[in-house]
């Protein structure tokens, strides 16, 4: 690392420190790293020596007389792979546990002058994600302590140059996945020679690199092993054709993109001719406008495909989904044509449009949900006009018939009743809660009979029951459990012994004979 200062700001009595007297320690963010720098050559240790001597001080000046304010620290440039790989992963920061994908790798013996310890706990996935990571660093020490790493995770570093990124991936041998998701990487141009190294990755990550779309086409060349690719986030508006496909793709994630317009999605079919999974949500795609022949050969194997918050507003272009022969999962949420819909109407309508869709948003689709739903498709659309039936409104007429809307039946428990109270020789229409006790009805009642609570006897006349009026004898019971509807009948009688008469007035429903209360 070149350090750049005034000759002004070195005293007269400033010593450089010699690398031969010293093998200093250097205090970093995940532990201690060892610097051997004795033997190598002073000419080339110079600016390091003035780099330690400003951080650590001069061992023949202990008191510290240098005048440190004289020299600003040099700024911090990127590190490489290894330094932080041996950082994070040495025995005092990542002690060694057993189990799958951990071990410990012992190198073998490395230059005089190296900086890498002995030993290092690498499991079989590396995360080095957010390190400050720009090079790669010794490709011996590379292939040395990785031949065994699988998963390697570089999201968030300050890789941006693919010829670096290609000497950590060329010497990792048994890497399956590589994730460099937030690297700055739009501006770089990847040399096919480059993308070789890339040959045994099966799962590549590219999220929020702004990578060209040639250089993906750079990488799919060279990547005959390639099945789950990631390109979230790179604010692609237009997608170049290939003239070589990678028929081993399997998934493509190509959300938060603007890909507006079919003819640019199209180009992904021939692409990547085996793909089973595509998701493409937050792409604000307008609509599907191929023909019905054409969407077959586009995409012949594809069995999920995710449209969340897409810009579909046309019930056809649903349906043009049926053309993909294999498609089985889709997901639609948040699309202008479903807004005006309650959930169960939009899921209803989904399905019903989707006949052979086993899962939607999600969910199974059981054979009782979609008979359910096709039958409510009919009739949801009976009232329409002849000219504005879809075309399959039709087709599910053939299979059920002409089906009548269903008959609204309420079956909430009801709340009040109206009932006429009578007493004596007076009648009174009054509304009851139902979810009340007798003891309390008995309260509501005093205001209008003019009694007490404990001074009246209450039947309840039911007027479709032939047995008679029915004692509310039980305080602590629930009027609901009297089945009580309106034009029901309450009878209120004063107890024996307030001098008036227990004789009531005759009801119409007890046939005009005269009811006398037992005593």
């Amino acid at each position: 690392m070149a350090l750049s200062m005034p000759k002004q700001v070195y005293p007269s009595r400033v010593k450089l420190w010699e690398p031969s007297l010293q093998k200093p320690t250097m205090s970093c963010d995940s532990g201690l790293v060892e610097r051997n720098i004795t033997g190598a050559d002073p000419a080339k240790l110079t600016s390091m020596s003035v780099w330690l001597f400003y951080h650590f001080g001069d061992p023949a000046d202990p008191e510290g007389m240098w005048d440190s304010g004289a020299v600003d620290p040099p700024e911090e440039e990127g590190r490489t792979f290894m330094q932080v790989l041996s950082e994070k992963y040495s025995p005092e920061n990542f002690p060694y546990r057993r189990g799958p994908g951990m071990g410990v790798v012992v190198v073998p013996t490395l230059p005089q002058g190296s900086p890498m310890k002995d030993r290092l706990n690498l499991p079989s996935v590396l995360v080095l994600a957010g390190c400050g990571i720009s090079h790669a660093g010794e490709q011996r020490e590379i292939a040395a302590f990785c031949a065994h790493v699988m998963e390697l995770d570089l999201s968030h570093n300050k890789l941006q140059d693919w010829h670096e990124i290609s000497k950590i991936v060329s010497n990792i041998p048994n890497l399956d996945f590589l994730n460099l998701s937030s690297n700055p990487l739009s501006e770089v141009v990847l040399e096919p020679s480059g993308a070789k190294a890339f040959a045994r990755v099966r799962r590549l990550v590219l999220n929020n690199t702004q990578v060209s779309w040639n250089t993906v086409l750079v990488l799919t060349r060279e990547m005959p092993e390639l099945e789950e690719l990631f390109l979230c986030l790179n604010e692609y508006t237009t997608v170049s054709a290939s003239t070589v496909p990678c028929p081993t793709l399997r998934l493509l994630h190509i959300t938060d993109n603007n890909l507006q317009d079919w003819a640019e999605v199209r180009k992904i079919g021939p692409m990547f001719p085996g793909l089973e999974t595509l998701v493409m949500s937050n792409c604000n795609l307008s609509s599907i406008q191929d023909s019905e022949e054409m969407l077959r050969r586009l995409f012949p194997n594809l069995r999920s495909i995710n449209l969340h918050n897409s810009a579909l507003n046309r019930w056809e272009d649903i349906e043009k989904l049926n053309q993909f022969p294999k498609l089985e999962d889709v997901r639609l949420q948040g699309i202008p044509l479903l807004q005006t819909y309650t959930n169960t109407e939009r899921r209803s309508l989904m399905v019903s449009h989707l006949p052979s869709v086993s899962s939607l948003n999600g969910s199974v689709v059981t054979d009782g949900e979609r008979e359910d739903s096709e039958r409510f498709f009919i009739r949801y659309h009976v009232d329409y006009p002849e000219e504005e039936l879809p075309y399959r409104y039709h087709c599910l007429v053939t299979k059920y018939g002409k089906l009548e809307p269903l008959a609204e039946i309420d079956l909430r428990p009801r709340c009040h009743a109206k009932v006429e109270v009578h007493c004596e020789n007076k009648v009174a229409e009054v509304s009851i809660r139902l979810d009340q006790t007798v003891a309390e009805l008995k309260k509501q009642l005093r205001t209008v009979v003019q009694l007490s609570a404990n001074q009246m006897r209450l039947y309840y006349i039911d007027k479709e029951c032939v047995f008679g009026p029915e004692e509310m004898k039980y305080h602590t019971r629930a009027l609901h459990s009297y089945s009580i509807q309106d034009g029901d009948e309450l009878l209120v009688v004063p107890k024996a012994g307030r001098g008036t008469t227990t004789t009531a007035k005759p009801l119409s429903n007890l046939n005009s004979k005269t009811l006398t209360p037992p005593p």
